[in-house]
């Protein structure tokens, strides 16, 4: 039987993207949800005005996780195998959304449980350079979570991402807000999921982008996204009975 498959966009006051991205988005996937996370801007009457995706409104906004939870939950409702995920603001190639699905169905036991986008895997014609710190802080993330996880990552944030929604289902997910993937990782660890990178573009549009409020602070963020690794590590190890080791690696991993 083939592979259902769903791209799913969280969106929050994307008007200025919105519709150029769909229109690129429907034309590679079948079946499309926008996750609306109480936009306040002319998101939702754009949305209301398109008849070519389906749409989720949240009545307030809940944070990028809780996006990303509305569209897991509406994955799993409607029976599909796997769900990409992909960010509105322009900088993903919705080309490649296909070579996400293509890559989760690959044979047997080698088959990926999450294929996660990568934009530091390698160089491509045309990549445009992150802002330092946003660059940096990826870099501290991304090392902190492959020697507390064992995960073999080099890119800890990116949105574009494939998941088989049975491995979905042994995440218990918790966090809403932007740090929400961090705590995903740590989930995936814990159930020892097999993750995947795939190589894309590095493309940024808007160097000014906010995160919101405090989070626009670069030590702010990421003391936040510290955390969230921490906790999230806690809340598993006591789980384990293994609280205070501080890493989700095995014996001889670490």
């Amino acid at each position: 039987m083939p592979m259902r498959w769903l791209t799913a966009l969280p969106v929050f006051n994307e008007a200025k993207h919105l519709n150029s991205v769909l229109d690129a988005v429907v034309r590679y996937s079948p079946n499309t949800l926008v996750v609306d996370d109480g936009s306040s801007d002319a998101t939702p009457e754009l949305l209301a005005a398109r008849s070519d995706v389906n749409v989720v409104r949240h009545a307030e906004n809940q944070g990028y996780g809780a996006a990303l939870l509305t569209a897991f939950d509406y994955a799993e409702e409607n029976d599909y195998d796997v769900v990409v995920t992909i960010d509105c603001d322009g900088q993903h190639e919705p080309q490649r959304i296909g070579q996400f699905v293509a890559a989760c169905e690959a044979p047997g036991r080698h088959c990926p449980d999450i294929v996660s986008g990568s934009r530091y895997l390698r160089a491509f014609p045309g990549d445009t350079p992150p802002p330092s710190e946003r660059r940096r802080i990826n870099e501290l993330v991304t090392a902190e979570l492959t020697r507390r996880l064992c995960l073999d990552l080099t890119d800890a944030f990116c949105g574009f991402k494939a998941y088989r929604v049975d491995a979905l289902a042994k995440m218990d997910l918790t966090e809403i807000g932007y740090a929400m993937p961090l705590e995903l990782w740590v989930q995936a660890a814990r159930a020892e999921l097999n993750v995947v990178e795939l190589p894309v573009p590095l493309i940024y549009l808007d160097e000014d982008r906010s995160f919101g409020g405090a989070m626009d602070d670069a030590a702010t963020r990421l003391e936040y996204y510290h955390l969230v690794i921490d906790r999230s590590v806690a809340r598993v190890e006591a789980e384990l009975g293994r609280a205070g080791a501080g890493t989700l690696c095995s014996e001889g991993t670490a």
